[in-house]
């Protein structure tokens, strides 16, 4: 795992890449970038994300099988597949 010092922010949706202002930051007392040596230096500091937890994973007693769940995945991409042909064929103009 890498650590950065510096920080960036990235867009990610060509919404914010189009709007400048939507990209503006404006750092605060309150909100505002730190490198990770700040960060390390303060008490009690805690870069660990152990808490955030899948709820979906809290019920793991009762999964279903794997080759259910494979199967659900196999559906589920062969839907995608289906809608990225679709568009595919849409801006290819032969719908």
């Amino acid at each position: 795992m890498t650590i950065t010092t510096e920080c960036k922010f990235y867009s990610t949706t060509l919404i914010f890449d189009k709007n400048p202002e939507v990209n503006a930051r404006t750092e605060t007392e309150r909100f505002r970038c730190f490198s990770y040596d700040e960060l390390i230096q303060r008490d009690k500091v805690n870069l660990d994300i152990f808490w955030l937890k899948d709820e979906s994973l809290e019920d793991s007693e009762n999964l279903p099988e794997p080759d259910v769940i494979a199967a659900e995945i196999m559906e589920n991409l062969e839907v995608a597949l289906e809608q990225f042909g679709s568009i595919y064929q849409e801006l290819e103009g032969g719908e």
